[in-house]
């Protein structure tokens, strides 16, 4: 039994949880063969794509209003459709989570976009290309991430480095890769964020969504940062940033906080743990795949106190609950409604800090609808909670969708085809298992069996104890 939840938390750790055939796989496997298969099968990369290269931006489809290619009308139409484009990369980006495929670059992928928030509401093509970045070297190497995601046209307008030039630096851009991408508050100076802003001047991006360096508005004159001299450019700051080993620290703690426990005591045995994996990552030159075999291959990653110690993300409660279920829905509203009413939506995040998570998750109304989640999806229930607003969609008229369309296909007769066994109350304790990070008490596995008909089919009673556990508050925690 416990190779068994180590091995469920292990899924949920290191992607969105595991179907009963893939736990039945990894039963039959040594649990280091298990994490190595994890990134086998995490190789293989296929970007998410809803437009061309040639799909115009808000700022094109401006310009050819001035021009007169476009009216008004048409102008506010192709505007929604960028928009739109972008809730259905959003959509594209959990099915896949949904999918399992290649689970630990998608969840590498999540904690990077948290990592490296960025958000721009009208260029699709910008958006694309940021998230398919981060997927695509989420398991990389970080120095070579964080260079690409800096010359990112998503990053560097969200950051305005489009508008720092010579003579007019804006320190933006250079004081976020200090302060959240790499060496953390603290670990350097407002003369080290001047000198790296002239260092950045000249670093943007052309119509056609491609990093640009204009060395016309670049400042040549010499940089002093961190203590060294020299005529710095951009690429030379990213340089120095990774010189410094608070960044291998300041990374390394954010990944643990993510993989392994919220709660970091600053003179816990945790500590000492981030101090020996920031010396690994240092050493490595950035290994993050290297960093991650260590984590999930270390004892100390299965002791109890790790199980069921973390808040899932909205996302991973919605990702994890397709994955193991075959959820399938009809429409990309529910998807998005979901993540609006709990308070994560992907490529929107609430500023370049990201997300907060750990029990910043969960509020009194979060946590209701959470646990009104399995009934909506598994028995199509009424939605009564209003999304949160985020200035991008009319909540309104989104909730009214929610509860016309928040319809699904569930594949129950795979997902039952691993509970056939036992009686009723093995059925639930073979269920609990699978579902929840620590056994039922007496009093919940009571209350649970007396809402179970003895006389029902065993389908009917898989059905009612799989949306009965979902909607505990142990669910939530993975």
């Amino acid at each position: 039994m416990k190779e068994r939840v180590n091995k469920q938390h292990l899924f949920w750790r290191a992607g969105f949880g595991a179907t009963p055939a893939q736990l039945r796989e990894a039963d039959r496997q040594p649990l280091r063969k298990v994490v190595s298969q994890l990134f086998t099968n995490s190789r293989a990369f296929t970007p998410l794509l809803v437009v061309s290269d040639d799909q115009p931006d808000k700022k094109e489809l401006k310009n050819r209003f001035k021009e007169g290619q476009l009216n008004r009308e048409m102008l506010k139409d192709r505007i929604r459709e960028n928009r739109e484009a972008i809730r259905d990369l959003n959509v594209l980006w959990v099915e896949q989570m949904a999918s399992g495929r290649g689970a630990l670059r998608e969840k590498m992928a999540l904690f990077w976009h948290g990592h490296f928030a960025c958000r721009n509401q009208n260029n699709v093509r910008m958006v694309q290309q940021y998230t398919n970045l981060i997927r695509e070297q989420a398991l990389g190497n970080f120095g070579d991430l964080l260079m690409a995601v800096s010359k990112s046209p998503a990053m560097l307008q969200f950051l305005n480095n489009q508008q720092n030039r010579k003579n007019a630096p804006n320190e933006n851009f250079a004081r976020e890769v200090m302060e959240l991408f790499t060496l953390g508050r603290a670990n350097y100076t407002e003369h080290d964020i001047k000198e790296a802003a002239r260092a950045f001047t000249g670093w943007g991006f052309n119509p056609q969504g491609e990093f640009v360096f204009r060395r016309n508005v670049h400042d040549e004159g010499e940089k002093t940062v961190f203590g060294k001299t020299g005529n710095f450019q951009g690429d030379d700051i990213i340089k120095l940033l990774l010189e410094r080993k608070e960044t291998a620290t300041f990374v390394t703690t954010k990944l643990y906080r993510f993989l392994v426990t919220d709660e970091i005591a600053t003179d816990s045995a945790d500590q000492q743990r981030i101090s020996q994996l920031a010396d690994q990552f240092y050493r490595s030159g950035y290994d993050t795949a290297g960093l991650l075999e260590t984590i999930f291959t270390s004892d100390w990653f299965y002791e109890p106190k790790h199980i069921g110690g973390r808040i899932k993300s909205p996302v991973e409660l919605l990702a994890g609950m397709q994955h193991s279920l075959g959820i399938h829905f009809e429409q990309k509203q529910p998807i998005l409604y979901v993540q609006r009413t709990l308070g994560q939506v992907l490529l929107y995040p609430p500023n370049v800090a990201g997300w907060p998570g750990g029990r910043n998750w969960i509020d009194s109304s979060s946590l209701l609808f959470r646990m009104k989640l399995p009934d909506l999806v598994l028995k199509a229930g009424e939605v009564t909670i209003k999304p949160k607003d985020d200035g991008d969609v009319n909540t309104a008229l989104l909730a009214r969708k929610v509860n016309r369309l928040f319809a699904a296909s569930i594949d129950w007769p795979t997902f039952e085809k691993a509970f056939q066994k036992g009686n009723g109350e093995h059925v639930l304790d073979e269920l609990a298992l699978y579902f929840l990070p620590q056994p039922l008490s007496p009093s919940q596995r009571t209350l649970l069996l007396t809402k179970v008909k003895k006389e029902a089919p065993r389908s009917e009673q898989i059905r009612t104890l799989t949306t009965l556990l979902l909607s505990l508050p142990d669910y939530q925690l993975c």
